[in-house]
């Protein structure tokens, strides 16, 4: 069995998931992914990822929807989110910010930070 730390990435955008999950893997992660919500919400419970990527804008089900499902179920509540937004921020700098537990960034997002927060989330 590895102990490699397992991280779910959902975006509904392909270049998104396939630059994440080359970034992620090179840094020694394992990566699962899922491109919209409802999956997001299925895999999560069957896999139990230690860290979650989650685009906000989705269709059927946005990553906020899929978030407070997540906090809903006792089995997945404490995973830690991190939060992928094409959305300018209301006055926030780019990059990163904290929003609850959760933390956010911007596309484009600049990789060593994501890699340097994602280490701090779940080392």
């Amino acid at each position: 069995m590895s102990d490699k730390k397992k991280i779910l990435v959902v975006d509904d955008e392909v270049a998104i998931l396939i630059v994440l999950t080359e970034r992620l893997s090179s840094a020694g992660y394992d990566v699962i992914k899922a491109d919209n919500g409802m999956d997001a919400l299925d895999i999560a419970k069957e896999k139990l990822p230690d860290l979650i990527i989650l685009d906000i804008m989705m269709p059927q089900m946005d990553g906020m929807a899929v978030s407070q499902r997540l906090k809903e179920n006792d089995s997945t509540k404490d995973i830690p989110v991190i939060f992928l937004t094409a959305l300018q921020g209301k006055g926030e700098e780019s990059g990163s910010h904290k929003s609850g537990k959760n933390v956010i960034f911007s596309k484009p997002f600049d990789s060593k930070e994501l890699l340097a927060k994602i280490k701090q989330l779940i080392s």
